[in-house]
């Protein structure tokens, strides 16, 4: 099903509270989930009314995992969940305000509408894609793909943090291929085609799968890393990308990180898509940033004076999706009010919407970095010098201390009590890297989008 109408957005959210119903008490039940609903559903994240900062919190922390299971088995596009306290007056008066954008399109609750062929999302066009330094180069890629699609940068593999609008730019080359060119252009996320690939071979119809995803002159995978340890799925993937190749059919990828540090992905895959070009999307800068609220205010139809552009653009340093919540938050606010919001509104907006900076332990940061570079956390530890182990060592030293202001003797004594000019001596040498290996660059860009 496919959220297009308010009359969706209740059905799909009495599905959800019947697998809610089921997993939890009666008394959970009914102290957590009454008086929920879903405002509405934009690029990707299902906007969740509750009706105090308490109830926010504890779904948020409690049942978040299990809700964003549900409703994504529902439809497979939700990518998140955000939750927005509406009181009960304002609730009512929300509802009825909806009912009215339904019609006169103030705000856009209902122009989510999935081409059920190609699984394209027409707004992800190039003329609502913010161009900045962050993302330039991958842009830059696209519109070669444009000029020549299938010749250069085949595949493509676009990889960045959650939120950096890679799914936006690959589908917006998908739709300006099909419209511009008419190209059969097919959208899917790894994590379908796996299902689609393990049902065909339950249901023996491994050759009408093969046909199915053979047929088109663009295939866009997003997700690629929910690929990882699929072993089936990868070889039907791998025989697919030959013929894809083989045909000048343009291939687009897109994962969370760099297919070389995606755990349990084959070699020849890591091979295939080395052929072509690998590019990142990182975090958007300050400027961008205003430059993507300014451009979602637009295409929202709603205006937005320039210091609160500016005041949101430096206090929400996250990623794309965080700024769009927080913008759908002002725009809810400014409609229930029917007046714009001044800065001490805007301010406690933020302070109750944006996610406060977790401090980081030691222990976290080897955790999250022996799991970036695949090895067990004890090894980190261990006094060995082997070199799968010395780098993530030397990049754990260097992220404690420039990040974290970590003191070099305290990084030795946590490290397996080592000296502290061993950590010194890492510190410098990572930095030193850094001025000429740009794929270390993009490492630790990775990695510091992870805490």
């Amino acid at each position: 099903m496919y959220i297009t109408t308010l009359e969706d957005n209740k059905k799909i959210w009495e599905k959800v509270l019947s697998d809610v119903e089921m997993s939890v008490s009666k008394a959970n039940f009914n102290t957590w989930f009454k008086d929920t609903d879903i405002i509405k559903y934009e690029n990707g994240t299902i906007y969740l009314s509750v009706p105090n900062e308490f109830v926010k919190n504890w779904l948020s922390e409690k049942y978040h995992k299990f809700i964003l299971k549900s409703l994504r088995g529902i439809q497979e596009n939700i990518r998140n969940v955000d939750y927005i306290v509406v009181s009960g007056a304002k609730k009512k008066e929300l509802s009825m305000l909806k009912q009215s954008m339904s019609i006169n399109n103030e705000l856009p609750l209902n122009d989510f509408y999935i081409n059920k062929d190609d699984n394209l999302n027409p707004k992800y066009i190039f003329d609502s894609f913010v161009v900045g330094t962050f993302n330039e180069l991958a842009h830059a890629a696209s519109q070669a793909i444009i000029k020549k699609q299938g010749i250069v940068y085949n595949p493509l593999f676009v990889y960045g943090n959650t939120g950096y609008g890679k799914t936006h730019l690959i589908q917006a080359i998908g739709n300006h291929l099909k419209t511009s060119d008419d190209k059969k252009v097919f959208y899917v996320t790894s994590e379908k085609f796996s299902v689609d690939c393990v049902n065909s071979i339950q249901q023996n119809k491994l050759n009408q799968f093969k046909e199915k995803y053979r047929k088109y002159d663009v295939l866009i995978m997003d997700d690629i890393q929910f690929i990882s340890n699929k072993e089936r799925s990868q070889e039907e993937l791998f025989h697919l990308f030959n013929t894809l190749y083989d045909g000048n059919k343009q291939i687009i990828f897109s994962s969370d990180k760099h297919p070389s540090y995606i755990p349990g992905l084959a070699d020849r895959l890591k091979s295939r898509f080395s052929q072509g070009m690998i590019v990142d999307v990182q975090a958007p800068d300050a400027e961008s940033r205003m430059e993507i609220l300014r451009n979602k205010s637009k295409m929202n139809n709603f205006y937005l004076a320039e210091d609160i552009i500016n005041f949101i653009a430096i206090s929400v340093q996250g990623n794309i999706r965080d700024l769009e919540g927080i913008l759908n938050s002002v725009i809810c606010q400014t409609q229930l009010k029917g007046r714009d919001l001044n800065m001490s509104e805007i301010k406690n907006l933020l302070k109750n919407n944006v996610k406060p900076k977790k401090n980081v332990s030691v222990k976290e940061v080897v955790k999250i970095i022996a799991s970036f570079y695949n090895l067990e956390e004890t090894t980190i530890y261990e006094k060995t010098r082997r070199k799968e182990v010395v780098k993530p060592r030397q990049v754990i030293m260097y992220i404690l201390r420039k990040d974290f202001n970590v003191s070099y003797p305290s990084i030795g004594e946590k490290l397996g009590g080592r000296d502290h000019t061993t950590v010194i001596h890492s510190c410098k040498k990572i930095e030193d890297e850094l001025k000429d290996n740009n794929l270390l660059e993009q490492e630790l860009e990775q990695i510091r989008s992870m805490f």
